[in-house]
């Protein structure tokens, strides 16, 4: 299976394109993560705690996009898009989204 932020594969054809799909991941918000994000952001430096969230969280959600993929038929997924956001649950907290979109293909 090809992943790919382009809407073309060099060298490949494609046969048809089986729809938009796409894939969330939602992450709630914990405690001890955000209290130590936040000394440092007191202090400066990286939040590696985040960092590292958000980059499983990409993983995740292409490897998700990938699975409805395949149970479409498709060979590849171009055109792929990456986004994050928050969603504010209440006085408690947020929940971190990522989203995965992209265009499933049947290649030649």
């Amino acid at each position: 299976m090809i992943l790919t932020t382009t809407d073309v594969i060099q060298g490949a054809v494609i046969q048809s394109y089986l729809g938009i799909v796409t894939a969330e991941i939602v992450y709630g918000s914990n405690f001890l993560r955000d209290f130590f994000a936040g000394l440092r952001d007191i202090i400066g430096g990286r939040t590696g705690s985040y960092e590292r969230l958000f980059e499983e969280g990409q993983r995740k959600a292409l490897a998700e996009l990938e699975q409805r993929a395949l149970r479409l038929g498709a060979d590849a997924v171009i055109g792929i898009e990456i986004d994050t956001g928050t969603i504010n649950v209440d006085q408690s907290g947020v929940l971190l989204l990522i989203t995965a979109t992209g265009t499933a293909v049947k290649m030649r």
